[in-house]
């Protein structure tokens, strides 16, 4: 099952670092087959707001995610991102082509006993 890298970016500043790091982030995937499906502005928001930017990484799954990520050859580049652009990284798993919300409202109808309780979607 596909897992992705997202991240909420805040307060960016054009460092050279940050070119670099750009320059050589694809590197650190190829070897986990991870793809950009995300990278940046611009954004249409259409609820609420959004203060910054998003990326998104796809990744053939969690694991390949997992490994990417503490792979020596992204934490030796993290940091050109980190001391210059704040913001939240989450590695998640997606879900699968046959994916259906009813099913995940018949589960939380079930956990929570009653469909008038509230319970986190």
């Amino acid at each position: 099952m596909p897992a992705y890298g997202f991240a909420h970016l805040r307060n960016r500043r054009h460092h050279p670092e940050i070119l670099e790091y750009l320059e050589r982030i694809q590197g650190t995937l190829d070897p986990f087959h991870g793809r950009f499906v995300i990278h940046g502005p611009p954004a249409e928001v259409v609820e609420g707001a959004w203060p910054g930017s998003m990326v998104l990484i796809e990744f053939p799954d969690l694991a390949a995610a997992r490994a990417w990520y503490v792979s020596p050859a992204y934490q030796e580049i993290l940091r050109l991102r980190t001391d210059h652009i704040e913001g939240d990284v989450l590695l998640i798993e997606g879900v699968g082509p046959r994916y259906d919300p009813r099913e995940r409202s018949a589960k939380l109808r079930a956990e929570a006993g009653s469909p008038d309780d509230d319970a986190e979607v």
